[in-house]
């Protein structure tokens, strides 16, 4: 098991982990992330729109993420295609290498031209290609990138797909899957790992079986 997150630069060049590029949803700020510096958004809170338990909650740092779980499986998803950031690849590995995980890391992002950048700057890297609609052979593109993985949105993974990237050494991380009978249909189907918001819904799931 492990964690995916989201993450992006702040005005300042800092990595902060939030999904959207808009600050609006999951926060009481409004505007976009790269427009404030770390600070600014500090000061924000993250947590309410969750739960109330979280109210206060900050955006935490990628830093402060991987200084919290160094023992876990990490999936970080480099969002840089609605907003480009130029250097984040760079800034990612440079801050996993800072905490001596690259073992346990994996970069996935929708923009491969990013991922493309990563493998540029460390061949041993671990990656994997987000797409939603049907990839044709997604496993032949995959390994022309070097990918580790695909991620596709889970209503693509068919049985040939499973069967394709087993046969190709890939594994494959299907999104976001919230609903118990989808999960228990792809973790009986082989998928390698499912990503998804309900964590002990699938704990329980696998484990029964």
């Amino acid at each position: 098991h492990g964690l995916e997150l989201d993450v992006q630069f702040s005005k300042d060049g800092r990595l902060v982990v939030i999904h959207d590029e808009q600050l609006d949803r999951t926060t009481n700020g409004q505007g976009l992330v790269k427009d404030y510096t770390l600070a600014e958004l500090r000061e924000l809170d993250a947590g309410t729109w969750f739960s109330r338990k979280f109210t206060g909650e900050p955006i935490p740092t990628l830093e402060e993420v991987l200084a919290e779980f160094p023992g876990l499986h990490i999936n970080i998803e480099i969002k840089s295609g609605v907003i480009f950031y130029p250097g984040i690849e760079k800034a990612v590995l440079d801050t996993v290498q800072r905490y001596k995980l690259e073992e346990n890391i994996l970069i996935s992002s929708f923009n491969h031209y990013s991922l493309a950048e990563c493998k540029k700057i460390n061949p041993d890297v671990r990656i994997g290609i987000l797409y939603m609609a049907g990839l044709y052979k997604p496993w032949d593109y995959a390994k022309k990138l070097g990918c580790y993985s695909i991620h596709p949105l889970f209503y693509g993974v068919q049985p040939e797909i499973i069967m394709g990237c087993e046969q190709n050494g890939l594994a494959i991380y299907a999104w976001t899957v919230d609903d118990p009978k989808f999960m228990t249909a792809l973790a009986k189907g082989g998928i390698t790992a499912i990503i998804t918001n309900r964590c002990q819904d699938l704990k329980d799931i696998v484990e029964g079986d």
